[in-house]
């Protein structure tokens, strides 16, 4: 993309939907907490509230030039191989564009399309189409299997790969990750606390609201089955944060723990944790000041995926 940003951004799928009820005024205090705290890049999608969240992003970025926005395409359709076409990308960016205000978007990734769609020839030609007419600076994926990661990387247009990637979700860290910082593309990690679970907030006796993916999805009934707690079972994650739990750092909340273990695996550009408040998203952006972890620590990270996480994800995603 040519930008520098915070190694700390924003998520804001929960400023759209499927995250519980998050007002307008509610989503531009989070914004505005986070971009105080140094954040610098914004991640949103065309299909987070249907446009929702793009607008209100939009409405908030009128004058202030120093963020980078990406948003995502392609899950307002059907998912078939077949409607990843250059006029659909075209009508596509141009509702961003109307939405977030901006003529050109600096940012575009396929939304986790369906896996053909990263080995067709026609689809990066109509990226580069879409760059050449000034629609959008750059473009990138998002994707939910590491080999969809690593078609995507062996394009020489693709800017930035946006992935699972946290203590739950090692596999990344085996070809992903080396593969883009050899190629140059970004990593942007994405579902960085498993929807919550390392948050360390929940317990067996945690309940979502009935709006909330983390109820409806929680198999993978609405979309992707590996995206709600990283597709990890709810009790199987409870037991494994609470063996990660000694692990913090003094002074550190579990979220922040979270996100600090991310940032130190090499080749991650940004880690994109949502907040639903202000709060949440001032926590978010500190992380990035802890001191990197120490070595046991990553060992002791791996132990814990290897006896009770990798069983259930590894060879899936």
């Amino acid at each position: 993309m040519g930008r520098t940003v915070g190694v700390i951004g924003l998520g804001a799928w929960q400023l759209g939907a499927d995250w519980g009820e998050v007002s307008e005024a509610d989503a531009h205090a989070t914004l505005q907490a986070a971009v105080d705290s140094g954040v610098t890049f914004i991640d949103t999608a065309d299909v987070y509230g249907d446009g929702r969240s793009e607008q209100i992003i939009g409405s908030f970025i009128k004058d202030k030039p120093q963020l980078t926005v990406a948003t995502k395409m392609g899950r307002r359709v059907a998912q078939e191989p077949g409607n990843y076409t250059l006029d659909n990308f075209r009508a596509w960016t141009d509702r961003s564009r109307a939405n977030l205000g901006v003529d050109t978007l600096d940012l575009v990734q396929l939304h986790c399309p369906p896996t053909p769609v990263f080995s067709t020839d026609a689809v990066y030609d109509a990226l580069d189409t879409l760059v050449e007419e000034k629609r959008i600076k750059a473009y990138g994926v998002s994707v939910e299997k590491v080999d969809e990661a690593l078609a995507a990387i062996a394009r020489p247009g693709t800017a930035s790969v946006q992935i699972i990637l946290n203590a739950f979700r090692l596999k990344p860290l085996e070809r992903v990750l080396p593969a883009a910082a050899e190629a140059g593309v970004g990593i942007i990690a994405r579902v960085p606390l498993a929807s919550g679970l390392l948050s360390g907030k929940y317990d067996s006796h945690t309940t979502f609201a009935e709006n909330d993916h983390r109820n409806y999805n929680r198999h993978g009934e609405a979309f992707d089955v590996g995206e709600t707690f990283s597709g990890v079972d709810f009790a199987t994650g409870l037991e494994a944060v609470s063996r990660l739990r000694p692990l913090v750092p003094a002074g550190a909340t579990m979220a922040q723990f979270a996100l600090r273990w991310i940032i130190d695996q090499p080749a991650v550009t940004v880690v994109i944790p949502g907040a639903r408040n202000p709060a949440q998203a001032r926590a978010n952006a500190a992380a990035g000041d802890l001191a990197p972890l120490p070595p046991e620590t990553h060992e002791a990270v791996t132990a814990v995926y290897d006896e009770l996480i990798r069983p259930q994800v590894h060879d899936r995603w």
